[in-house]
């Protein structure tokens, strides 16, 4: 039988029986979990990467996020909190990030960094993915009219961040998630931007807070130098794993833990 023909007969019993994509995404899960398992040195377990609170990293003045849209795509507001509060942590802060989108990552810490580098798809790079020009349009709507914030164009994968100047201070790696992109992000940002207090953030290294979300996990593992010292951790009530090079306080994951830290939030509109 052909490659094709086997093709269509799975789509054929997906077909009749949608519940059967389940499988497939649970077999696909267990396969990148079994990938990313192999750096247990970094004491990852089957319930993901060891835990630090979000509140470890707040100050006092870390209340407050804006903007925020509330869109897809989007970062939790969690998210958001620590980054500023990691910019904000670093006088005279060098802030860069992977993956620029609606800038709302990069106008939050703007408010408390020095300067801001965020890199993206050119339009025309955007353009040959078939997307629309609206989508085009949106990217920096946050961000864009800041000062401090400089927008970069370029693929990731080839971009030369030589030429940027490093270390920065707080990097934040947000751009495609599948692995091949995690992996070789994170291996060049290591390898050209971070120095020996800086401190690497990557999205969605979890599908949810407490979920880990396997694939990223493999690829920042595996492109991860086995020489480098930090620790790597999972940031509760957050998407995010992060790299620290000092050490921090960790427990080990629990989903069913109850929750020792919880939020009150307070929404004000904003219309521009």
């Amino acid at each position: 039988m052909s490659r094709l023909s086997v093709a269509l007969s799975a789509l054929r019993s997906l077909a009749r029986t949608p519940s059967l994509l389940n499988h497939v995404i649970a077999g696909d899960v267990a396969d990148w979990q079994r990938r990313a398992l192999v750096h247990a040195g970094r004491q990852l377990t089957a319930q993901g990467l060891p835990l630090v609170p979000l509140s470890h990293f707040l100050s006092p003045d870390d209340n407050t996020v804006r903007p925020f849209a509330f869109r897809e795509g989007g970062s939790l507001p969690t998210d958001l909190l620590l980054l500023r509060a990691l910019a904000r942590r670093v006088p005279g802060c060098r802030y860069l990030e992977i993956g620029t989108w609606r800038g709302e990552s990069a106008a939050n810490v703007a408010e408390v960094a020095a300067e801001v580098c965020t890199l993206n798809l050119s339009d025309a790079e955007i353009r040959t993915l078939g997307l629309p020009e609206r989508y085009i349009q949106l990217h920096g709507f946050f961000s864009k009219p800041l000062p401090n914030v400089r927008h970069l164009h370029g693929n990731s994968a080839t971009y030369d961040f030589a030429a940027l100047g490093g270390p920065f201070d707080v990097i934040f790696i947000d751009g495609d998630h599948r692995y091949e992109a995690v992996r070789i992000d994170t291996a060049r940002v290591f390898e050209h931007l971070v120095g020996p207090n800086t401190v690497v953030v990557w999205h969605d290294a979890s599908r949810q807070p407490g979920e880990p979300r396997w694939e990223v996990l493999a690829g920042l593992l595996d492109g991860l130098p086995t020489a480098a010292p930090g620790q790597l951790v999972q940031v509760e009530n957050t998407l995010c794993a992060l790299y620290s090079p000092t050490p921090l306080p960790t427990q080990a994951p629990d989903p069913l833990a109850d929750p020792a830290t919880w939020f009150e939030v307070t929404l004000t509109p904003v219309t521009r």
